[in-house]
């Protein structure tokens, strides 16, 4: 079983919006937030945690959006 997927995001005071993407190897994490990167803006600050730099395990992503 594929571990879960975290993603959390931070809004400061300024309105400056942090996504952190947690529990995906590989520069998957980056295909994940690519649609939400374009929806809210300009990208100022890209930082990549260790397993960025870790061999990504082949599996699916699944991304539910919505309060229900």
């Amino acid at each position: 079983m594929a571990a879960k997927t975290d993603i959390m995001f931070t809004i400061d005071e300024a309105g400056n919006i942090t996504i952190t993407v947690e529990n995906v190897k590989g520069k998957d994490c980056t295909s994940i937030t690519k649609e939400l990167e374009e929806a809210f803006g300009i990208v100022v600050d890209r930082q990549f945690t260790s397993e960025y730099y870790q061999q990504a395990e082949s599996g699916r992503v699944s991304i539910k959006l919505g309060g229900e």
